[in-house]
């Protein structure tokens, strides 16, 4: 599906889950080559940047795993750049996408500096609404961080485990994908400013400056996780430890007693107070001293 927007000289197309058909219409159109065409119509794995005339091609992949509309963990956005044009195509509805067409004129006018408009502008734009979209992820992951906090604290460590394993591998996912942005914004910038000037490089820095913001961000997220990690292990180590600790008083005090009744319940001639009036009473008051001195002994040691 094919949306257009124009303002000012610059045109903005957005293709979402591109056919044939359409790319080829837009590539005649657009003057763009065989092989960018190609490009364009399936996702690429890995973000990258490529220069032809007149045109730079970039693409990149943005964390998704809330905020998806199907199974893929991220949204690729493939950009053709051109000096009076830009093509945006993506195989997935993305929200930062939707609202910046639903506003394209308001917000272009609001955005606009002193200087003649070009797609500089429509990009820093995009960008900034899409990194925007990966602020939203880690607002919601930060979010459940908060809530394991508040859980580990609460005596729910074990129920905890499984909780930061999740909130992990989302943050890895985040760490993976915007990690790659750094190396592709840079040769994207150097790309740019060959092709159309020096007046492009301030847009591509603002366009790195959200990016940093966001990547820095989840990295800070990824070391308070790390160490809830590390909190919730050791209090679920020291309440392992206690449990072992009980176990083994509770060992030692009870074997001494199974002892005792295993001597007095032989089946011998000659027990010594087995069988008298009261044995059972003597045999009974003994086992209870007992356990009572060890209690007492356990309890002074600080034991329990």
């Amino acid at each position: 599906m094919i949306n257009r927007y124009e303002y000012e000289g610059i045109t903005w197309i957005d293709i979402e889950n591109p056919t044939a058909d359409e790319i080829a219409e837009v590539g005649q159109e657009f003057n763009l080559g065989l092989l960018l065409r190609q490009e364009l119509l399936a996702p690429t794995i890995k973000p990258r940047v490529d220069l032809y005339p007149e045109i730079v091609y970039t693409l990149l992949h943005f964390p998704a795993r809330r905020h998806t509309h199907n199974a893929q963990e991220s949204q690729e956005v493939d950009f053709v750049i051109g000096k009076h044009f830009i093509i945006t195509v993506h195989y997935d509805t993305i929200d930062a996408l939707v609202d910046f067409a639903r506003s394209f004129e308001a917000a272009m006018l609001l955005k606009r500096t002193t200087g003649k408009f070009h797609s500089g502008h429509v990009l820093l734009e995009l960008t900034q609404r899409l990194y925007q979209e990966v602020e939203y992820e880690l607002d919601s992951l930060e979010d459940s961080v908060t809530a394991i906090e508040t859980a580990i604290f609460s005596g729910h460590e074990k129920d905890m485990v499984l909780a930061i394993s999740r909130v992990t591998r989302e943050l890895i996912d985040q760490k993976r994908t915007l990690s790659m942005h750094a190396e592709v914004l840079a040769s994207l910038e150097q790309a740019t400013t060959t092709l159309f000037g020096e007046h492009f490089t301030e847009y591509l820095r603002g366009v790195s400056a959200f990016h940093y913001r966001a990547h820095q961000r989840a990295l800070a997220m990824m070391d308070i996780v790390t160490e809830l990690r590390k909190t919730n292990d050791s209090l679920l180590t020291t309440r392992q430890n206690e449990i072992t600790k009980n176990l083994t008083i509770m060992a030692f005090i009870t074997f001494p007693l199974s002892v005792v009744a295993a001597v007095f319940g032989m089946n011998t001639e000659h027990t010594p107070i087995v069988g008298s009036q009261n044995g059972f009473w003597i045999i009974t008051g003994a086992m209870v001293v007992l356990t009572a001195v060890f209690f007492i002994y356990f309890k002074i040691k600080k034991w329990f």
